[in-house]
């Protein structure tokens, strides 16, 4: 079972569910599964493995089916069903609901609503929002910004520049994610969506000035709530004596939440634009994932220079 939770009434206003059965404890429940059902089997009386805390979907056959049975077995069937526990139960396609089952869902205390929506499309948009309401999640010291469509994350210590280039970067037309914290979110096997923590979203933090407000000093068009996280941009100091990637034939990784993210590392000196750097970067990192590699092209023709000096 998830850690996390989301409000069963959060979900009612983002699908814009009709309440049928609205139990007066209705903001006291959660949801803490991602996956939904549809309870086919336990109407008909099997309940291994079932699970009580998923979202119940109805659609026409479960419908249908509860509808084909006699009064004394409908009720019987809704009642060993109901009587589990079940979080909620919705009804898709606008169907009618029978009266036995909103009498037995104000019995059981069972939130039951509806949608006009088909199951199918319902379904998977809930599961969908469900694994982000529900997604394990990081909170890391950084910036987030988009750039030409890629979700840079840029890491670092305090003082290496990192807010001072977002706002470069926002001035050249892309967008600011989060300042100084990101909130990670893995939303499925392959991706993790970055956001900012409510209270300091859209906000940027410069030394010597104060608290920035970017989204009315540059406007709604340099601001997005979230992004997938594409490329980690590691920033540090300039080392003497270290050796730092020059051709890019060696691929690094930053594991977060059990996903790896393309990473590089970009040493800071006085006089490198950074927001120059960081546009380049995110424009090969574009290609790479569009399948040309720019330091194996390179490298190959390295290769052939040297065969056919050698031949």
């Amino acid at each position: 079972m998830s850690e996390y939770s989301v409000k069963l009434t959060k979900l009612v206003d983002e699908f814009s569910l009709e309440g049928i059965v609205v139990p007066d404890n209705i903001n006291d429940i959660v949801v803490t599964r991602s996956d939904v059902s549809r309870p086919g089997l336990p109407l008909c009386g099997y309940f291994e493995y079932f699970e009580g805390g998923r979202i119940q979907i109805m659609g026409r056959m479960e419908i249908s089916f509860i509808e084909s049975l006699s009064p004394e077995k409908r009720i019987e069937a809704l009642s060993n069903f109901l009587s589990k526990g079940v979080v909620c139960v919705v009804v898709t396609a606008g169907l009618d609901v029978c009266e036995d089952l909103v009498d037995l869902c104000k019995e059981y205390n069972t939130p039951l609503y509806r949608t006009t929506n088909d199951t199918s499309n319902f379904t998977a948009a809930l599961i969908a929002s469900l694994n982000i309401h529900l997604a394990e999640r990081i909170t890391l010291h950084g910036v987030l910004i988009e750039v030409y469509g890629e979700g840079i994350l840029l890491l670092g210590d305090s003082g290496m520049g990192k807010s001072e280039t977002a706002i470069e970067l926002v001035k050249r037309g892309h967008r600011l994610i989060a300042d100084d914290s990101v909130d990670i979110k893995r939303v499925s096997a392959k991706t993790l969506v970055g956001s900012a923590p409510e209270i300091i979203r859209h906000y940027v933090e410069m030394r010597g000035i104060g608290i920035v407000d970017i989204r009315r000093i540059f406007g709604m068009g340099a601001i997005k709530l979230s992004e997938k996280i594409d490329l980690i941009i590691n920033i540090e100091d300039w080392e003497k004596g270290k050796v730092y990637e020059r051709l890019g034939l060696v691929d690094t990784y930053t594991d977060i939440l059990g996903i790896k993210i393309p990473s590089i590392t970009v040493p800071v000196t006085p006089g490198r634009n950074l927001a120059v750097i960081i546009e380049i970067a995110a424009m090969n990192n574009r290609q790479k994932r569009m399948g040309y590699n720019t330091a194996e092209e390179f490298n190959k023709k390295l290769i052939s220079m040297y065969e056919e000096s050698e031949s």
